[in-house]
């Protein structure tokens, strides 16, 4: 935070120092204008810096919420094919793995999803995962057939621990430190800033201010309800964890 102070305050004295050198050289002509060059650079600049400060601020939480999105699918798919695999493991196998990925996506939709709007995921979901894993180790196979089963089991239930821990990274994930609140304030700057270059709109004038603000007011709460990915009225849903448990379901009924 000093670093960024400091480089605020020697920009600031850049301009300070340039104006007062200028001054004193008698160089250049006075420019007081709302209109004059001073402000229609100044008026640029500042435009061009929030468009490209509100581009990063939407760009990379949109980014990370469409990877976590796809990644809850990869999660739900892992899970699926061990419960397809768990067929041909030996003995009470089967129900064992099949009841032990129930109860971890119906833990994962319930419990979980809340937790990761606060950005972590619940430790007992781990628990359980590594439980399921170590009984699936634990079986003894014999034939072939059951052999190759556990190992697909293992295999799909790995798949599925790697993108619980991809999951793990997008509930913790965040913008740049600073770049929300460096959008409002360019936003600000932007909305005002005619009146600090000095002039003073009226009447229809005011129109295109008014709608100029409240789209940058509506694209400032954009980023903040987009910056959170398992939060907000933009969160990304347990969809393909319900998903999951209607396919469970539907091969239950018919496996």
């Amino acid at each position: 935070m000093v670093a960024y102070t400091l480089a605020v305050g020697a920009a600031v004295g850049v301009v300070a120092l340039t104006a007062l050198v200028f001054r004193m050289a008698a160089k250049g002509s006075p420019d007081g204008r709302a209109d004059g060059p001073s402000a229609g650079h100044a008026g640029s600049m500042l435009s061009a810096l929030f468009l490209l400060v509100f581009a990063i601020a939407i760009i990379v939480p949109w980014t990370t919420a469409d990877a976590a999105r796809q990644n809850t699918y990869s999660e739900s798919r892992s899970a699926v094919d061990a419960y397809w695999a768990a067929a041909g493991l030996p003995g009470t196998g089967p129900e064992t793995v099949r009841a032990g990925l129930r109860d971890y996506i119906t833990f994962v939709v319930g419990d979980e999803w809340d937790a990761m709007r606060d950005g972590r995921l619940h430790p007992v979901g781990t628990e359980r995962l590594d439980a399921l894993r170590t009984r699936v180790t634990s079986m003894e196979a014999t034939e072939a057939g059951a052999m190759e089963a556990r190992a697909d089991v293992l295999e799909h239930l790995a798949a599925l621990s790697g993108a619980r821990a991809l999951r793990a990274a997008d509930a913790a994930a965040a913008p740049p430190p600073g770049v929300l609140v460096l959008t409002v304030v360019t936003g600000l700057l932007v909305i005002v800033f005619p009146f600090l270059a000095g002039a003073r709109p009226r009447g229809a004038a005011l129109v295109p201010l008014l709608a100029m603000a409240a789209l940058l007011g509506f694209g400032a709460l954009l980023t903040w309800d987009i910056s959170r990915v398992f939060d907000g009225p933009l969160a990304v849903g347990p969809d393909a964890f319900r998903g999951a448990l209607e396919e469970f379901a539907r091969i239950s009924g018919g496996v």
